[in-house]
């Protein structure tokens, strides 16, 4: 079974009134649910997809405009440079990041950018492969483990607070800022 974006936003949790940036949002899974999720009675959070790919972000931009989603803000954006979000410093409280961490080249560049806009004590989701599977996901090469990440996160000023069930081909960690 793949990831549940839906069920791995409510384990991790995710209330109204909270702002979030989904880094690499491609088509939008993350961030068409963490839409609905910030959207309160009395007070409405935001979500910033932020993505390379315009493609991506014009079928997102049109699924949300379907759903009616006004608090999904669209963002042409590179992640991997500082700076590349166009968020402001210490604007989000929590940011996504899912199935992407294989594919960034300048890693610490992304750890700058979360560290960047995240608020003091923010939170990172972070979800990825936990492996190669028969033609789906990326290659072994490219797979960075749990183990891994776990090192990154907290060589570059992060405390790795606790794992999230993501599914059989994912893992998934609560990481917060320091």
């Amino acid at each position: 079974m793949f990831a549940n974006p839906q069920e791995i936003l409510e384990k991790f949790g995710i209330s109204p009134g909270t702002i979030v940036a989904d880094l690499g949002a491609g088509t939008g899974h993350y961030a068409l649910a963490a839409s609905k999720m910030v959207k309160g009675k009395d007070i409405d959070g935001k979500v910033y997809a932020i993505d390379v790919q315009k493609d991506l972000l014009d079928r997102l931009k049109n699924e949300a405009n379907r759903e009616q989603l006004t608090n999904l803000e669209i963002i042409w954006g590179n992640a991997e440079k500082v700076g590349g979000t166009k968020l402001r410093d210490d604007s989000v409280d929590v940011v996504i990041a899912s199935n992407i961490f294989f594919q960034i080249e300048e890693k610490e560049n992304f750890a700058k950018e979360i560290a960047r806009i995240l608020k003091s004590n923010g939170r990172l989701l972070f979800i990825d492969w936990s492996g190669a599977s028969k033609g789906i996901g990326p290659h072994a090469n490219m797979v960075v483990t749990e183990s891994q990440a776990k090192d990154f996160f907290e060589k570059n000023g992060f405390a790795v607070e606790r794992s999230v069930p993501a599914g059989s081909h994912h893992y998934g960690l609560v990481i917060r800022k320091k």
